[in-house]
Formats: C-alpha cells, structure tokens, sequence
C-alpha cells in the first residue's frame, strides 16, 4: 500500500469518527444555547447552561477541522528538491575564478 492509499483511508477514516462525534456535540451545543437542553446529574434532570453549550460548539468545530488537516497533510502533493529536478551530469565543474 503506498502513501496516498494510507492518506485516503486515514482521511475517510478520520472523517467517519470526527464527523459523526461533530454532528453530535453540535446538536448538543445549539440545544444548550437555545436553552432547550437538559443534564442528568445523578437522579436530577436540569437545564444545560449556555456555556456549556459554546463549549460543545467549539468542540465541534475543532472536530470538523481534524478530517480536513489529516486530509491535507496526508494527500498534498509534496514539493519536489532541487537534486530530483536537475539530473546528475558526469561533467567536471568549471574551476571556480
């Protein structure tokens, strides 16, 4: 398996878990927001502060921008160097004046 294979399936596979944990505290955030949200804290239910929900926000976030980075990073083209560019000739270099 080469190096793009390895991408491809890091970034579907990085984008399956983020996603779907994305989406997840995402809907958590905009209920704990809009106040419609609600936490268990042992036998009590109550309504999920607002804070909260810009916590969980943000996390979304964060977790939307790890598939695109992995993606990135693992399927960019990489720069080619100097050295692969200009073939290696035999010729003696010209003395230096």
């Amino acid at each position: 398996m080469n190096n793009k294979n390895t991408g491809m399936i890091a970034t579907i596979a990085t984008a399956l878990i983020c996603g779907c944990c994305a989406l997840f505290t995402c809907v958590m955030g905009i209920g704990g927001l809009t106040g419609n949200g609600t936490m268990s804290l042992g036998n009590s239910t109550q309504p999920m502060p607002p804070a909260v929900g810009a916590v969980f926000l943000c996390l979304s976030f964060i977790m939307i921008i790890i598939p695109v980075a992995v993606g990135f990073f693992t399927l960019r083209k990489k720069p080619e160097t100097i050295a692969e560019e200009t073939p290696a000739s035999n010729e003696p270099l010209p003395p230096a004046s």
